[in-house]
């Protein structure tokens, strides 16, 4: 899984694309970074631009790492929504009610 950006979103594309999709944008991508391509001056930074694109189309053209990664993914971003759901109720009013004067006695 990618640390910054999914790998839909190295590709460009949305994660319900068709394997023609990724196909057709892994090549324009790798048009535009593969070193061989690229200028002196930006081969470096182009190299690992490339590295990422070719890792994202690796993982999303194999139907079966797909289905694992999209897998990992629903369950980041599920564990990410609720927990941040979590830190947001426990933060809600607190400032002026405490658990002994909320009690109905």
């Amino acid at each position: 899984m990618a640390s910054a950006a999914s790998l839909y979103e190295v590709l460009g594309i949305a994660a319900s694309a068709s394997r023609h999709e990724i196909k057709t944008a892994y090549r324009k991508l790798a048009k535009s970074f593969h070193p061989d391509v690229v200028s002196i001056n930006q081969k470096g930074m182009s190299a690992n631009e490339f590295i990422k694109i070719h890792a994202a189309y690796s993982t999303l053209s194999d139907p079966n790492k797909r289905a694992n990664y999209d897998t990992d993914l629903f369950k980041h971003r599920l564990s990410f929504k609720s927990s941040s759901m979590v830190a947001a109720a426990s933060s809600f009013g607190s400032r002026n009610r405490n658990w002994e004067t909320d009690q109905c006695w």
